[in-house]
């Protein structure tokens, strides 16, 4: 989902975590080595033309240390890149307002997008064609090629570029609310049942929420379809004439509807609180009032820097799997360019991209300058992620930034120690935010309504997600 994505990066801006919950098989890429199907040549336009680029630059209300720290790495860029002059610009994706900043021109001509987006831009004619630019990235850009996908259209040509925060969802929970309800914090739950048991002890014996859940602003439906991959089931299915059909009215989606009914309803252990969306939910968490929730693992930097969690309450563990295909849901952020540009802009583009996103994972030198920051500002380094690039390339950059490393890692094993097994699944294809939109009511209606009826729910659900879905494929 778009929004922790986005968030999870306020107030530092550079700590550009890439935590891809897909598991590459891809080995370690060569430095010199291009990508398959890109020339080892630089495109024919690279010859020395000065460049005004405009990229996305941190969050509204990000700290001066962060201002700061991008300044720095701006003048970093044009020092080696003198023919290049970067503006930055404040930037935060909103799927509310994405299309209209897209359509009226005021975006960036580097900007973020959520993975589920790029195929649409892709299609729509709306973001560059990237593909003769791949070896200006790391490793000649020998992506981990589950990632790549996300942003690769039609032609198999790379139009986006992964860049960060590339995730999977795990299990936050409060190891401080553990020990006071009288569990273990270092023995998570491992099935829902037990998600379910544990919740109902947290809210008796402590009055905090035993488990949350986001509801609102498409957050609901994202996280239902969290709780419906993890018990098998799918938001869409795609036939053999590449037309999606809106699937949300699943056996698993009406179990994960039911547990919500009856943590609220039978075990009174969710709290007051049912409009919880990702920023407001983390909050609570932060600040003891949410025993257990499901979010991108890789969120521990935003409650650290938005709002200054205590790192010893946290813990983190995988969601329960259960059933047939069960599997996690993942996702990222990949880096766009606005279509349009002269190839001169392009190759500006894919030259600041390199430098800002992916520079850490290229020598040990540069992955501790990148993380030095973080670490002198005691914001966060060493928060699990999976590859951009390769297992081999991530396993040397955390070897490089090991000294750095100030993360509770030995809080989060019951997730690192399982990730790598896991089916990773892709969020619905076809209009993602559109089909999370339809499926909120359901979250906030179970939440809020003794009565709801969850069959009557999910079949209105189907209806507005299928018109959703068919507009997207007009």
């Amino acid at each position: 989902m778009s929004a922790t994505i986005r968030r999870a990066i306020a107030g530092l801006g550079v700590v550009a975590l890439a935590a891809s919950a897909v598991a590459c098989s891809a080995t370690t890429p060569s430095p010199s080595a291009p990508a398959p199907g890109t020339s080892s040549e630089p495109p024919a336009n690279s010859a020395p033309v000065h460049v005004d680029l405009t990229v996305v630059g941190l969050l509204p209300g990000a700290t001066p240390e962060a201002q700061e720290n991008l300044a720095n790495q701006v003048k970093l860029f044009e020092a080696a890149n003198p023919d290049i002059t970067v503006t930055t610009k404040e930037y935060e994706w909103k799927a509310t307002t994405f299309a209209a900043d897209l359509a009226g021109s005021t975006l960036p001509d580097v900007f973020e997008i959520p993975f589920t987006d790029a195929k649409a831009l892709i299609a729509n004619g709306q973001i560059s064609d990237m593909n003769d630019y791949l070896t200006e990235f790391p490793f000649g850009g020998a992506f981990n090629p589950n990632v790549l996908q996300y942003g690769q259209g039609a032609d198999g040509h790379a139009y986006a570029i992964p860049a960060k925060s590339v995730y999977g969802i795990g299990l936050h929970y409060n190891r401080e609310l553990f020990t006071k309800a009288g569990l273990d914090p270092d023995k998570p739950p491992t099935t829902w049942d037990e998600v379910r048991s544990y919740a109902k002890q947290i809210a008796d014996k402590t009055g905090a929420a035993g488990y949350s859940q986001m509801a609102t602003n498409n957050t609901g439906g994202w996280q239902l379809t969290v709780a419906t991959y993890a018990r098998g089931g799918r938001m869409e299915t795609v036939g053999t004439d590449g037309k999606a059909t809106a699937t949300v009215d699943n056996d698993a989606t009406k179990a994960a509807l039911q547990f919500l009914k009856d943590l609220r309803w039978a075990d009174n252990a969710m709290g007051s609180n049912f409009t919880y969306d990702w920023g407001s939910i983390n909050q609570a968490f932060a600040a003891g009032q949410v025993g257990m929730y499901t979010s991108g693992q890789d969120v521990y930097t935003s409650l650290v820097q938005a709002n200054a969690i205590n790192p010893d309450i946290y813990g983190l563990t995988m969601i329960p799997l259960e059933g047939t295909d069960a599997g996690i849901l993942g996702g990222g952020t990949m880096a766009a360019v606005k279509a349009g540009v002269s190839d001169d802009v392009k190759l500006a583009a894919a030259k600041w991209i390199s430098h800002w996103y992916l520079s850490r994972y290229t020598s040990e030198e540069a992955a501790l300058a990148f993380n030095q920051q973080a670490f002198d500002d005691k914001q966060p380094v060493g928060t699990p992620e999976l590859p951009i690039f390769s297992d081999e390339n991530l396993a040397q950059y955390r070897a490089w930034i090991k000294p750095l490393i100030n993360v509770p890692l030995d809080q989060m094993t019951g997730f690192t120690d399982k990730i790598g097994s896991a089916t990773i699944l892709n969020e619905p294809a076809v209009a993602t935010q559109d089909v999370y939109a339809a499926l909120d009511p359901a979250v906030q209606a179970v939440l809020t309504d003794k009565n709801a009826d969850i069959n009557a729910l999910l079949a209105d659900a189907t209806k507005t997600a299928q018109r959703a879905i068919n507009k997207a494929q007009r």
